[in-house]
């Protein structure tokens, strides 16, 4: 019983933080169409997926609009871990080199010999 009050306070004060959020958006856009920062997209990204209840509190965009932005985020966290420089890929791809330079060899002289008269 003492659980699911405390957990209710927990979501009713996520919620609080939610609805504020949307507010200073709207306070700080002067236009009939709200201008959300990376930081507010940030955000709701964020919020979704530690908050079940974050469609019914949200006003300003869609609830699909913001599941693009998670998706996006994720998206480039991982082409960003990819791409980045370090030594294990580095090695990777010495190795890969080496193999290819190896398997080109093999192959020119496998040719050679059965093209030669």
């Amino acid at each position: 019983m003492l659980f699911s009050v405390f957990r209710s306070r927990v979501a009713l004060q996520v919620e609080i933080l939610a609805l504020r959020h949307q507010i200073g958006v709207l306070r700080r856009s002067t236009k009939k169409r709200p201008k959300l920062t990376m930081a507010d997209r940030l955000f709701w990204a964020w919020l979704s997926g530690l908050w079940a209840g974050w469609r019914s509190a949200l006003v300003i965009v869609k609830p699909e609009t913001v599941i693009a932005w998670h998706r996006k985020g994720f998206r480039l966290f991982w082409t960003w871990k990819v791409n980045r420089p370090t030594g294990e890929v580095k090695d990777i791809c010495m190795a890969f080199m080496v193999l290819g330079v190896a398997i080109a060899r093999a192959l020119e002289k496998r040719l050679s010999r059965m093209l030669r008269p």
